[in-house]
């Protein structure tokens, strides 16, 4: 298989290690001998080989990585920024944060701004995507990396939050919950709209069969957001679950559920999405499904490192799968403990 062709990802699956694993040892920062070996051979039995004259070439590099999106305080942003700047620090590169804003027209706006040579590459996680930004990005003039859903053409790392919504459905009906309600936010966004079609499915399994289910949707993924939509969802009746689709949606649904003399997880279970800090400190601990956000940072980071260091290669798309982590705000038990 020739250079041209092989990926950083098809070396890291021939070695049989992780992602990470096989940057450290191709680039010889923190890998053991055994595993600079392994991955070698699996590098040069495909062909593979970081584009030294492609480096060469960029010696007026500087040695900055934007990581762009809509909200720069949501938590999962946090954690990804932090796996990012863990991949990169140790090859010199620094991560300048940015916001997108809300709109399309804003992310493709920055995009194309890539051109007055301010960053060397973009990992970018867009709300919303439309077809002028797929080909702004497709055109950009640095490294771009998506992490959201795959786009045709665009290296990206994804993962299956309508099948982490299924996950947490199948958990409330395990611990005997019948009638749902679901808080989403817009379905004009990638995350709404994928988290709308989970709940769909899900709840329209012969397993759901039956049973009660109302969405509710919010202005947005915020905690205010996911009280006031809390509010309206929980004043109509009669619901003795709810799902959110994040974890500060959920937390604003049992400050609502408070406000009505409702307990979680008595009268309400409760469960959220993205598995943050904030949903496990808050009390109860929130039940939510984990989207493996740190690791969607590193695989991005990891990405788009390689494509700064040969711009050459095909493109490159992981996925991280979704995993429910069980906490108080479901009553399964006092004790956290991870459903995988």
């Amino acid at each position: 298989m020739s250079s041209s062709r092989a990926t950083l990802i098809q070396v890291a699956e021939r070695a049989g290690v992780s992602l990470a694993s096989t940057s450290r040892a191709l680039h010889g920062t923190g890998a053991s001998p055994a595993m600079v070996e392994r991955v070698r051979a699996a590098a040069a039995e495909l062909g593979y080989s970081p584009d030294a004259t492609g480096r060469s070439l960029r010696m007026k590099r500087t040695f900055q990585v934007a990581f762009a999106v809509a909200d720069i305080g949501n938590p999962v942003y946090v954690e990804m920024l932090t796996a990012i700047h863990e991949v990169l620090a140790p090859h010199g590169y620094r991560v300048v944060v940015m916001s997108t804003g809300q709109t399309v027209a804003s992310t493709v706006d920055l995009v194309r701004s890539l051109g007055s040579g301010f960053v060397d590459g973009l990992v970018v996680s867009p709300l919303r995507t439309d077809d002028t930004l797929v080909e702004a990005i497709r055109q950009a003039p640095v490294p771009v990396v998506v992490i959201g859903r795959p786009l045709d053409g665009i290296d990206s790392v994804s993962t299956d939050s309508a099948a982490g919504i299924g996950l947490a459905v199948a958990h409330l009906l395990e611990i005997g919950r019948r009638r749902l309600g679901f808080v989403n936010g817009p379905l004009d966004t990638t995350p709404g709209a994928a988290r709308q079609r989970g709940f769909d499915a899900a709840t329209a399994d012969p397993a759901f069969a039956g049973e009660h289910a109302e969405t509710e949707r919010a202005d947005d993924f915020t905690v205010t957001a996911g009280l006031e939509a809390g509010r309206r969802l929980l004043a109509r009746g009669g619901l003795d679950a709810v799902v959110a689709a994040n974890d500060l949606l959920a937390i604003g649904v049992i400050r609502a559920a408070g406000e009505l003399g409702l307990t979680v997880p008595g009268d309400l279970a409760v469960t959220g999405m993205d598995d943050t800090e904030i949903g496990k400190v808050f009390r109860p601990g929130l039940t939510s499904v984990s989207l493996g956000s740190a690791e969607r940072g590193r695989l991005a980071a990891l990405l788009v490192l390689d494509r700064v260091g040969d711009g050459a290669e095909p493109v490159q798309q992981a996925a991280v799968g979704p995993h429910l982590v069980v906490r108080e705000s479901t009553a399964v038990a006092s004790k956290e403990k991870s459903a995988r």
